[in-house]
């Protein structure tokens, strides 16, 4: 999908709907999309309760032909560096052929009476590039119970850069929709760069 206006005044109006910030956030994504043409994208708004805080944050994720595009706006309160609330707005550009995984779990309600098409009732989208890996590391063990031997360790690495979760009954459908379009965009994008 070239970038068209309807594409980009879908993109400002999502995050005109998130109502977080909305021309902090757009400034910021903009810039970093800069005049490149925009092929899907996805706006989560997210509030979380920290002890007695609300916190919110958007993340906005950009597709453009050659780079995935993260985006994400935290607000803080006010501290020792900083009289007053402030908000952080980060963006990181990523070449497409970077991406090492999309992964999409889906949550689906009632599984034995699924018919295709039916709306998950939740996406969670994990996109790994390398950058965050997690280890996770247990003692090694052999079959005899008995055995007191060091075995040393095992344990697995997963990239795990970007893991965002909507759903439809904090998000609405249509979020749900969008995370669906965006990783089969992406997914797309990445078995095309790989050919």
């Amino acid at each position: 999908m070239a970038k068209t206006s309807t594409t980009t005044q879908g993109l400002r109006a999502a995050i005109e709907r998130s109502g977080y910030y909305p021309a902090l956030v757009a400034e910021a994504v903009e810039a970093a999309v800069g005049g490149e043409p925009i092929r899907s994208y996805l706006v989560h708004q997210e509030t979380t309760f920290d002890q007695n805080e609300v916190r919110r944050h958007v993340t906005v994720l950009v597709l453009t032909d050659n780079r995935f595009i993260v985006s994400h706006t935290d607000e803080q309160a006010a501290d020792t560096t900083s009289p007053t609330p402030y908000a952080t707005t980060s963006t990181e550009s990523v070449k497409i052929g970077r991406i090492s995984s999309v992964v999409v779990s889906r949550v689906v309600a009632n599984p034995e009476a699924y018919t295709p098409g039916t709306l998950p009732r939740e996406v969670v989208l994990t996109i790994g590039w390398g950058a965050v890996s997690r280890i996770d590391l247990e003692p090694a063990a052999c079959g005899d119970p008995n055995c007191e031997a060091d075995h040393g360790y095992t344990g697995s690495s997963t990239a795990d850069d970007l893991s965002l979760r909507v759903s439809e009954a904090g998000d609405g459908p249509e979020t749900v929709r969008q995370a669906l379009a965006f990783a089969q965009s992406l997914s797309e994008a990445t078995a095309d760069v790989s050919r």
